[in-house]
């Protein structure tokens, strides 16, 4: 098992401790959807103050599942695991996209324009790495046909 330092701050250093696909080197996918989870979490508390449970409630699950899935998917167990989290994460993101045009749309909700930008940007990266995360599978496909048929069924529309 390898073990991770990670410095949150100045005053706190976390050890992940993990085994997998997970590697050492800079993640922008990670670190924006944790970046974009943290600004949710306070947007949503602000929604709360102003007695808005339920979107609040929506939206927070919605948008830090988003990177709950791709961290998860740092360790998936074969390139098939990886797309499909990446594509839950996608999902996660589409939801979370009604949610924060449902407060954009309402004269009674807080909107905040930071929030949306940065999902704009989770929604291109993710999209980026199902791209390419699939091209690179197909590609194998023609070399190892068994052990990509659920690949290939999905490439067909099937």
């Amino acid at each position: 098992m390898r073990e991770r330092k990670v410095c949150i701050d100045e005053s706190k250093m976390l050890i992940l401790k993990f085994s997998g696909m997970r590697n050492d080197k800079h993640n922008l996918i990670v670190e924006k959807t944790i970046d974009f989870s943290l600004s949710v979490i306070e947007y949503c508390e602000q929604l709360e103050r102003d007695k808005k449970f339920v979107i609040a409630n929506q939206l927070l699950r919605a948008a830090t599942s988003i990177g709950a899935n791709v961290f998860e998917a740092q360790d998936a167990e074969s390139k098939a695991d990886f797309i499909h989290k990446m594509k839950v994460a996608a999902k996660e993101a589409s939801e979370s996209y009604y949610w924060i045009t449902l407060c954009a749309k309402s004269k009674n909700y807080r909107f905040d324009n930071k929030i949306f930008d940065d999902l704009t940007e989770i929604v291109k990266i993710l999209s980026k790495i199902i791209s390419s995360a699939k091209k690179k599978s197909l590609g194998l496909a023609g070399i190892f046909p068994h052990a990509f048929s659920n690949l290939q069924i999905f490439k067909l529309g099937i």
